[in-house]
């Protein structure tokens, strides 16, 4: 994939919709967050990853109050051009190297281009649910290969991250992703080798959403979309509810 181009094309989508929407509306599935507390988010997140694809500490964004859709306009440049200038196979601060001497870290600028495409496209599609527009709104359909991807990060990047820190247990089953149109099947690791196997298949979007914790595998709507659990599925809804991320 061409994760610049994603995140270029995610962040334009993101913007557009701030602008349109209203910031007071609530995101029930983030809590307490209203669309005002996720575009912020999402602009704090692309000026910090700018600052670590740098490898320097970034200047703190203040506590607002901001004019929010132009923060983000600002940010989402930030981060952008301060990719594209960075050669991708430079070293860079990656979540990859928690607790690694820096000498001995492997991260690079290529992470970022990866990790804040997937992050906008997720955040994305929170903003368009939480406001009633389709995220196919205005032509923008993300294909397969994207959600796989995004799934894929989620196995081998982040919930390998999650056990690392010790910030949930191992999983009680071996759960095993299976998106439709994929060539192969996505398993996450961590469980013991007895532990019993759940195989969670559907449309790749539904997993990558599922993955990232928008849901749980016996949501109505997940369901709806053909989301389909073969084995125990209060496991496999404990291993999701633990959080696969951060």
């Amino acid at each position: 994939m061409d994760h610049l181009r994603a995140l270029a094309d995610c962040q334009e989508q993101f913007l557009a919709s701030t602008r349109r929407a209203d910031l007071a509306t609530p995101i029930p599935w983030l809590g307490r967050w209203t669309v005002e507390k996720l575009v912020v988010h999402l602009a704090r997140i692309h000026h910090w990853a700018a600052a670590q694809a740098r490898r320097t500490q970034e200047t703190p964004l203040g506590r607002g109050p901001f004019d929010v859709p132009q923060l983000y306009a600002e940010c989402a440049a930030e981060l952008r051009e301060t990719l594209a200038e960075l050669d991708p196979g430079a070293r860079a601060w990656a979540l990859v190297d928690d607790g690694v001497p820096r000498a001995e870290q492997t991260g690079t600028v290529r992470f970022w281009h990866r990790r804040q495409a997937h992050e906008t496209l997720v955040h994305l599609w929170d903003l368009r649910t939480a406001i009633g527009e389709p995220l196919a709104a205005d032509g923008f359909a993300p294909g397969d290969e994207a959600w796989v991807d995004c799934l894929d990060e989620v196995v081998t990047v982040m919930h390998p991250r999650q056990l690392r820190l010790e910030r949930v247990a191992r999983p009680a089953a071996r759960i095993v992703f299976r998106p439709e149109g994929a060539d192969a099947s996505l398993t996450l690791g961590g469980a013991a080798d007895d532990a019993p196997e759940v195989v969670i298949a559907g449309p790749a979007r539904s997993l990558a959403l599922l993955a990232w914790g928008r849901g749980v595998p016996d949501d109505d709507r997940l369901a709806a979309e053909g989301v389909e659990v073969t084995g125990d599925r209060i496991l496999a809804e404990a291993v999701v509810r633990a959080g696969l991320t951060p």
